[in-house]
């Protein structure tokens, strides 16, 4: 599984949400900048995301996945 992958799929299913993707193999570092991600509840979040990588994640091509989510604004101040 390349990183690429999991970006690609999460930028075309979520609009409007900007993905960073670290990591490799099956062990990902996922940053996920979208203000309407940010307005969700943390489980809300974290189901959104689950939902595209499930598939992945049950036949082995992802084993751990850690999600960090930030508004537009909390991203650009973090620079």
């Amino acid at each position: 599984m390349q990183a690429a992958e999991v970006k690609n799929l999460l930028e075309e299913k979520l609009p409007n949400t900007q993905v960073e993707v670290e990591g490799e193999g099956c062990n990902f570092q996922l940053n996920l900048i979208s203000d309407e991600l940010a307005a969700l509840s943390p489980v809300k979040r974290q189901q959104q995301i689950y939902a595209h990588l499930n598939a992945w994640i049950a036949n082995g091509s992802i084993h751990a996945v850690t999600m960090k989510f930030f508004s537009q604004a909390d991203w650009a101040a973090r620079s």
